[in-house]
């Protein structure tokens, strides 16, 4: 007989039993099981082929309770339910009838891998739940209950008065349903918010989003629309109007999703569930109630599990159980009121910290019936034990409240520590405060993070009203930021995951704090203006582009007269240039910002910091469609890289320089620029995407592969741009993934396959519309008319066309505005439109040569000889004349795959005229010369062409 115990692992059929766990998994997937039906299979697993006995699964699974046998058939009969007990010939449970019941399923056991059912961090590391507790008392009802309302529901609220566990048992729920969501479960804590409007963004920070507040809700359900998940949203009671309108939204538009909230009150809103989390059960006032009796309640076993966890060594008697159970009852069952006690036994004793809480809440509790739950139970209780500490700790705590989050060690030292408190008592006071569980911890690695409840902070908070040091301690604070951020901005990583992410977030949440309270709150404006020219570069690697905006704008308009011209003015004004650069456009305000900074750094800064202006400099260049101006500024900033040996400035130098010569026409040298920034040297561990907004080494490899297309090698062309774009993936930040799918889409609309470009295009919106990258849209709007006129849908293609071109002459943003007239015109031309196509393709040809966009000339000369022979049939002189100067020009930048298109428009031109042999003469070696790409659309119809001309 196969026996188990709580540290095995049981298997029988499709099912995985760990019931130290209480999980149960059919397949790997979490099965939904209420606590009795479960405490019964965990008896029945326990003597697998054995007779359990009524008697038994009763005493086991009500102890100390009198039930009837009715409540242990209706519960076996939830079980069976639940395993699929009798369907499709499946066996599990039989009845013994006048004997009992037996698990009659084959079983096997494993030891020792229970651990491998805790790994959610390394399996799913995009879920960011916070650690649930080791041991949770008294709420497996609640949690099996939560986790079939789900399943029912998609929707359900756990509300109850502040400190009931409401927090505790959400986590808990999370962590068992992480396996079924496959580990789309995300926590968003709302407690730190102060203001509602933020709700929806900071939603959509915790799921890595960037989007600016005015368009976080509909990026947010954007987002959520098709996705499978778990979204977690707790303490949702200060913000709770913002709160319901954003649960009320997802319910309606995610049917795939599931919200789990928390709040002291209900949300109110359509498709909501409420499961009320009451107290936990206390033992009855019974004066002859005994020791092991008084533990079988929750209250009381927490109560004693809390204190002997706190060092006390707590052998209840039967007195002591009285003691416990008045302390239980007097604190109403509230989870967090019997830890904070039970913190106190070992300072105090049993019997004295059951006197000092006596005292205590029979001074506060008369005459509040009325009020809120916070104030009439947790409130009362954080008063009492906030009068336990001693006075040196009180002034700890309440310092500690300045903190959002988790915070250091080092933190906590900088900012509590002043000339009348050393380092010495801080530590010592930190200790003490860890033991009464004021003060709550998280490893992170070998290091230990601290942090306050929310509700303890609120409570530091508030006695901290009238304290003359508060501004003092909030300075420290923004200080202690400041040069956190000055040590490790320029080089934050690109964090590429949840786990990653939540190592640096808990500091970005302070920091985001400190800046609120120099700037906005008028704490600091000195402090606050470093901070910001510090946080930019950690906003722009992380592509936080409207929040870099706001920052930088906020800091430049506080910037006293005396400090005008200085470093942090230069790297405020260029942040601000290059996040309204990619959000808005190359606006007035981008390029008079970063000249502003460029004048700042010629005047005052080093190489380094010339370079990091004249970068985004060539980009607002190239983006407004000044390529000549935009060429100026990559040849100072191959100067300036050339005086720095640095392997990051020497790669943004070749990848700048190499997409001036690539738009210029300069083919030869742009591939051999662009060779040097993908492949000369290691991998620098600095970042462009700091100062520059994007990689720079990812721009160079997605440049070149449209400059191999363009010199005739369609095949590697195609297989860079897909490289490109899976190495943009990995990099995790949105603005550079956005940068690799533009210029792949344009790749494969040239090889003539429409799928990929389609998916890609895809692909761009969904990045651009959830990160407010405007420009981008319109760019992927264009695209898509480009592919409808492919397709056969021209007049679409065109108005989807003309809309996008008419928002990027707006922002204005004309670095890929030639190739959609290009596409334009050929709408134009076949849709009949010959009159509107000549007008645009003399304008597009005029704007080309005027700004130096020259490498789509040759395209645009072919367009105007197809142009010609549609409108002048049959006189063909006109059209030879622009396709014979397209090839010549197409030769002589060296472009291959101009030139095979004007190769087969001249070849089909003189074939007409019967000129069959000169056609193929023309024709036949640019087609030779091509050695890979035989199935890309050009070279297709060049081999078509060949056949039907002998």
């Amino acid at each position: 007989m196969v026996q188990s115990s709580d540290t095995d692992i049981v298997s029988f059929g499709p099912f995985t039993f760990a019931p130290g766990e209480r999980l149960l998994l059919r397949d790997g997937v979490a099965v939904e099981l209420g606590a009795r039906a479960f405490d019964i299979l965990v008896a029945l697993a326990a003597r697998p082929n054995a007779v359990v006995s009524k008697k038994e699964l009763l005493a086991q699974v009500w102890p100390d309770v009198a039930v009837e046998e009715g409540s242990l058939r209706f519960h076996m009969a939830n079980l069976r339910k639940a395993l699929g007990d009798g369907q499709d010939g499946a066996r599990y449970i039989a009845t013994l009838t006048g004997r009992g019941y037996s698990l009659v399923a084959p079983v096997s056991r494993a030891e020792s891998h229970v651990d491998g059912l805790k790994e959610m961090a390394v399996r799913y590391p995009q879920a960011n739940l916070p650690s649930r507790l080791a041991r949770m008392v008294g709420r497996a009802d609640d949690v099996a209950a939560l986790r079939g309302q789900l399943a029912t529901s998609r929707f359900v609220t756990v509300v109850g008065t502040g400190g009931v566990g409401k927090t505790t048992v959400a986590v808990a729920v999370g962590h068992e349903l992480v396996d079924a969501f496959a580990g789309a479960v995300n926590f968003v804590d709302l407690g730190a918010l102060t203001d509602p409007r933020l709700v929806a963004t900071t939603v959509a920070s915790t799921l890595g989003l960037s989007v600016q507040p005015e368009q976080a809700m509909p990026a947010l359900l954007g987002y959520l629309a098709e996705r499978r998940f778990l979204l977690i949203l707790d303490t949702c009671e200060h913000v709770i109007d913002a709160a319901a309108d954003l649960a009320a939204r997802i319910f309606a538009t995610a049917p795939r999703g599931r919200l789990l909230a928390t709040s002291r009150e209900a949300l109110h809103v359509e498709g909501e569930h409420v499961h009320k989390l009451t107290p936990l059960r206390c033992p009855p006032d019974d004066p002859a109630l005994t020791a092991a009796a008084a533990q079988a309640f929750p209250a009381a076993r927490l109560f004693v599990e809390r204190a002997t966890a706190a060092g006390m060594s707590l052998a209840l008697d039967d007195a002591d159980a009285a003691v416990v159970t008045g302390i239980c009852r007097k604190l109403d069952g509230m989870p967090l009121a019997i830890e904070l006690a039970a913190g106190r036994v070992v300072s105090f004793g049993l019997r004295q910290t059951a006197a000092l809480l006596d005292q205590r809440l029979a001074l506060l509790w008369p005459g509040q019936r009325s009020a809120p739950p916070r104030q009439k139970t947790l409130q009362a209780t954080l008063d009492w034990s906030y009068e336990l500490l001693s006075p040196f700790e009180r002034l700890v705590l309440r310092r500690l409240a300045v903190f959002v989050g988790h915070f250091s060690i080092d933190a906590v030292l900088a900012v509590v520590t002043s000339g009348a408190v050393d380092e010495t008592m801080v530590f010592g006071a930190i200790d003490s405060l860890v033991a009464k569980s004021m003060v709550a911890t998280s490893p992170a690695g070998a290091m230990m993070r601290y942090g306050l409840l929310d509700t303890t902070r609120a409570y530091a908070r508030q006695l901290n009203g009238d304290d003359p040091e508060l501004p003092h301690v909030a300075a420290r604070h923004a200080t202690y930021y400041l040069g956190w951020l000055e040590a490790v901005g320029a080089e934050w990583p690109s964090l590429s995951s949840a786990t990653q992410r939540a190592q640096h977030l808990a500091n970005l949440a302070n920091v985001r704090s400190a800046l609120l309270w120099c700037l906005e709150a008028g704490g600091h404006t000195e402090v606050g203006i470093r901070l910001a020219a510090a946080a930019a570069p950690v906003f722009l690697s992380m592509s936080l582009l409207t929040e870099c905006h706001r920052w930088a704008d906020q800091a430049l308009r506080a910037l006293p007269a005396g400090a005008r011209g200085g470093r942090e003015e230069m790297h405020l004004q260029a942040a601000l240039g290059v996040s309204l650069m990619f959000t808005r456009g190359g606006r007035d305000a981008a390029g008079a910002a970063l000249r502003r900074g460029f004048a700042i750094a010629e005047a005052q800064g080093d190489a380094l910091d010339r370079l990091h202006v004249l970068g985004p400099l060539q980009m607002f260049h190239l983006r407004v469609g000044e390529f000549r101006t935009a060429l100026h500024y990559a040849e100072r900033c191959a100067a300036t890289a050339a005086t720095l040996e640095d392997t990051s400035s020497t790669t943004l130098a070749h990848a700048l320089m190499g997409i001036s010569l690539h738009l210029g026409g300069d083919l030869g040298r742009a591939q051999a620029a662009l060779d040097a920034a993908v492949w000369s040297g290691p991998r620098s561990d600095r970042s462009t995407t700091s100062y520059l907004g994007f990689d720079g080494r990812v721009l160079a490899a997605a440049i070149l592969a449209r400059t191999l297309w363009l010199r005739g090698y369609p095949d590697q062309a195609v297989k860079r741009a897909v490289l490109t774009t899976e190495e943009a993936e990995a990099v995790a930040h949105p603005l550079t993934l956005s940068i690799a799918l533009v210029w792949a889409v344009s790749v494969l609309l040239w090889v003539g396959d429409l799928e990929r470009a389609q998916a890609s295009i895809d692909r761009l919106f969904a990045r651009a519309e959830l990160h407010s990258l405007g420009p981008y849209l319109a760019v992927g709007r264009g695209f898509q008319g480009e592919l409808a006129i492919r397709r056969g849908a021209a007049d679409g293609g065109v108005a989807d066309l003309k809309a996008g071109l008419a928002e990027l002459h707006a922002a204005p943003y004309e670095l890929l505005t030639t190739p959609l007239r290009i596409s334009l015109l050929q709408g134009l031309i076949a849709t009949g439109r010959l009159d509107e196509a000549a007008a645009l393709s003399a304008e597009a040809t005029q704007s080309v040569e005027a700004s130096g966009d020259l490498c789509y000339l040759p395209e645009l000369l072919r367009i105007e000889g197809t142009l010609a022979l549609a409108r002048l049939r049959p006189a063909t002189e006109t059209a030879e004349m622009w396709l014979m100067r397209s090839l010549e020009l197409s030769r002589r930048q060296g472009a291959r795959g101009w030139a095979l298109r004007a190769a087969i428009d001249l070849a089909r031109l003189w074939a007409a005229r019967g000129e069959a042999a000169r056609a193929q003469a023309l024709l036949a070696p640019l087609y030779m010369g091509f050695a890979e790409g035989a199935a890309s659309a050009d070279l297709k119809t060049a081999a078509s062409l060949l056949a039907q001309l002998g």
